[in-house]
C-alpha cells in the first residue's frame, strides 16, 4: 500500500515521491532537473525509481 502511495504523490509531484523513496540522494536531485525540464520526464523518473523497489 505504500508504494501505491508513493506513485500517486509521484505523479502529483515528483520530487516528494522520489524524496518519500530515497531521501536527498542523487535520484532525488537528478528528478528535480527532470521536471524543471519538463514535468512528464519527472514523473516518469520517479515512477521508475519508486517501481525498482
Amino acid at each position: 500500500m505504500g508504494d501505491l502511495l508513493r506513485i500517486i504523490i509521484a505523479i502529483l509531484l515528483p520530487p516528494l515521491g522520489v524524496f518519500l523513496q530515497v531521501g536527498l540522494g542523487k535520484h532525488f536531485w537528478i528528478n528535480i532537473i527532470l521536471t524543471l525540464l519538463g514535468y512528464i520526464p519527472g514523473i516518469v523518473h520517479a515512477v521508475w525509481v519508486i517501481a525498482k523497489k
